[in-house]
């Protein structure tokens, strides 16, 4: 069994019944989110609680903003903040450095200044590690957002199937926090594990969260008061509830919606669609071609904005060295997808001409 085949915790109606993906019921999908998020139950339930309670607490100064501050041009700030800067911010930070290392800060102090660009929502330890597992097994059994599951299989996998396993030994222990060493969270030592169920401590999350949601409210407060900032951290509730839609959506609610010419990647459902990869560079069957690089938008209207914060961060000195798959994808996917067609198309004049 490959290492990845064990690190996350199955829920109790498993992901498998034989060798076969398990489909929950509903009901049996929302009890176990209810006991994931009990921390009474046990306190290794802390972080998918912590997750859902942020994003909770981020419903209040949307009701504030909608029933005191409420403008159409607030809106269109909030939502631009939430769907592109959020978005991006995500691919950039969570997606293509935390989990897939596709570049390198050139030091600490350049990966905290991106690491807290925006509002925090997502701990690195509830997308590393599943996104890892994902990846190993897209689409198979253990495949924490498996889109065969269903949408509310997805949608309540950050609580039900991302959860690290709480019984490895030391050294499995050890092998897990390297994938989590590069990106500045303060790791549990092995004791520390086994009480909090979790690679990242509580106190230095919780810390982490509070000041950085103090320091971008003061901006956004001096900016414009409390108008601007409960738009923008209202809008930020939006974002993170939306945000576990995605993987559902982004492998086609698991109908086959490849389109040939757009989608090179024949081993998942994964799809490229317009709206992710405008507002957050998310070509999802390109990443799943190459996962580790830091550009996804492959063709000229695939617009990649993290690429181009990636290259803007690079050329002023804050990203030492990135991967860029292009080239390599233009050889060995387009360029010869383009070549069949013509080769194609010449078929029927050749019939003609011998005919």
């Amino acid at each position: 069994m490959a290492f990845l085949d064990q690190v996350l915790e199955a829920p109790s109606y498993g992901f498998t019944r034989g060798d076969a993906l398990y489909v929950p019921t509903k009901v049996e999908l929302l009890r176990e989110f209810a006991s994931r998020l009990n921390v009474f139950r046990t306190v290794k339930n802390w972080l998918p609680a912590w997750s859902w309670f942020t994003s909770t607490v981020l419903v209040v100064p949307l009701l504030v903003f909608l029933t005191q501050y409420f403008s159409v041009a607030l809106v269109a700030i909030g939502f631009v903040y939430s769907m592109v800067l959020l978005g991006s911010h995500g691919t950039v930070y969570l997606h293509r450095y935390a989990t897939h290392r596709g570049f390198t800060f050139t030091n600490s102090f350049t990966r905290f200044i991106v690491r807290n660009l925006v509002i925090k929502i997502v701990t690195e330890e509830a997308y590393v590690v599943s996104h890892h597992v994902h990846h190993h097994i897209s689409e198979k059994p253990g495949d924490p957002y498996n889109v065969h599951g269903g949408f509310l299989y997805c949608f309540l996998a950050d609580a039900n199937h991302q959860l690290i396993a709480r019984d490895l030994d030391p050294k499995q222990y050890q092998r897990l926090t390297q994938l989590m060493t590069h990106t500045g969270v303060r790791i549990n030592s092995y004791a520390q594990y086994q009480r909090w169920g979790s690679i990242c401590h509580p106190l230095a999350t919780v810390g982490h969260f509070a000041l950085n949601w103090a320091f971008w409210y003061a901006v956004f407060f001096a900016v414009g008061g409390h108008a601007l900032a409960t738009a923008i951290f209202g809008m930020a509730a939006v974002w993170s509830i939306g945000i576990r839609t995605y993987n559902f959506d982004g492998h086609g609610g698991g109908k086959d919606k490849r389109v040939d010419g757009i989608d090179f990647n024949r081993d998942d459902l994964s799809i490229n669609q317009i709206w992710p990869g405008y507002v957050a560079g998310e070509w999802h069957n390109n990443h799943h071609l190459y996962p580790n690089g830091a550009r996804s938008g492959f063709l000229p209207y695939q617009l990649d904005l993290p690429w181009l914060f990636i290259r803007f961060y690079s050329m002023v000195g804050g990203i030492s060295s990135y991967r860029d798959h292009k080239q390599q994808f233009l050889r060995d996917h387009y360029e010869p997808w383009l070549a069949s067609r013509k080769s194609a198309a010449k078929e029927p004049e050749k019939a003609r001409s011998t005919g």
